[in-house]
């Protein structure tokens, strides 16, 4: 009886061995888990860039404490992002940025509104209108990854387009540079960038 059963194990594990080798080399590459791409998602490299040390290391305003808040909750918890929290406010978006599902933000830091003319930047403020229309340009449809950033021209919010480009940790949307790249929030992922980027 046992000479039976080791003979019918031997039998099927050829079967089997036969079975995979005949389906092609092609086919079996094809079946074995790809690493990344296809399997990954997209924020499983973390951030990246020189301006992510500012980030805090822990807490609410901390990459993991980001990852679990809603884009414009998360924000508000990051001191990078003060002066960008002020205006989102101001323009009475906070309920929208945090309801939409799946967006990317490019989100300028606090030297970047710092940048602008004061006398200018306040009259964005006061300008619900203007200051809608300038932030909306910041955000588009999808949690891009920085691959979808490598050459493209991406519709915003706003109506009008950006075009990012780059590659490995170094990308430009317009003429902003990304300095910390591919952060996750519960709704968003989200690129801190050095200019404010003005709609034509």
């Amino acid at each position: 009886m046992n000479h039976r059963i080791g003979f019918l194990a031997t039998a099927v594990t050829a079967l089997v061995m036969v079975t995979g080798c005949s389906s092609g080399g092609a086919e079996n590459a094809a079946a074995e888990p790809k690493p990344a791409a296809s399997s990954s998602p997209a924020m499983a490299d973390g951030p990246f860039g020189s301006a992510c040390s500012a980030v805090p290391a822990d807490g609410e305003g901390s990459f993991t404490g980001m990852a679990d808040d809603p884009v414009a909750t998360a924000a508000s918890n990051n001191p990078v992002l003060s002066t960008l929290v002020t205006a989102v406010k101001q323009a009475g978006l906070v309920d929208t940025l945090n309801s939409a599902k799946d967006v990317t933000v490019f989100a300028p830091t606090n030297d970047a509104f710092a940048a602008i003319p004061k006398e200018t930047l306040d009259k964005v403020l006061a300008d619900k209108a203007m200051l809608t229309k300038i932030l909306t340009y910041h955000v588009v449809a999808g949690k891009k990854a920085p691959a979808d950033l490598a050459a493209a021209e991406l519709t915003t919010l706003q109506g009008g387009t950006v075009s990012a480009k780059g590659s490995g940790e170094s990308y430009t949307v317009n003429d902003a540079k990304v300095v910390c790249g591919n952060v996750p929030t519960a709704n968003a992922t989200v690129y801190i960038i050095d200019k404010v980027l003005m709609p034509s």
